[in-house]
């Protein structure tokens, strides 16, 4: 049940990641379930990194779609080029 959960959390934070994002992202259910663990992962990260959560805290729901925006946003720039 964890897993389900995970990837259930994960593409609620993907959803709303794209939902604030400016332009077209072309992703699908897999992407978006990815790219909302992803971002869970790199708000955890930079919450470590300025003491908002100490080690083995996982992030919260606010700090991950910030993780996701700024993983979606790097995969925008570096897919143009």
């Amino acid at each position: 049940m964890h897993i389900l959960g995970t990837l259930l959390i994960g593409f609620l934070v993907g959803l709303v990641a794209r939902f604030f994002m400016p332009g077209n992202q072309k992703l699908g259910i897999i992407f978006t379930t990815i790219l909302g663990i992803i971002g869970a992962v790199v708000g955890t990260y930079i919450g470590q990194f300025f003491g908002w959560y100490t080690e083995g805290e996982p992030a919260g729901f606010i700090a991950s779609v910030f993780g996701a925006m700024i993983v979606l946003f790097l995969a925008q720039i570096f897919s143009k080029k």
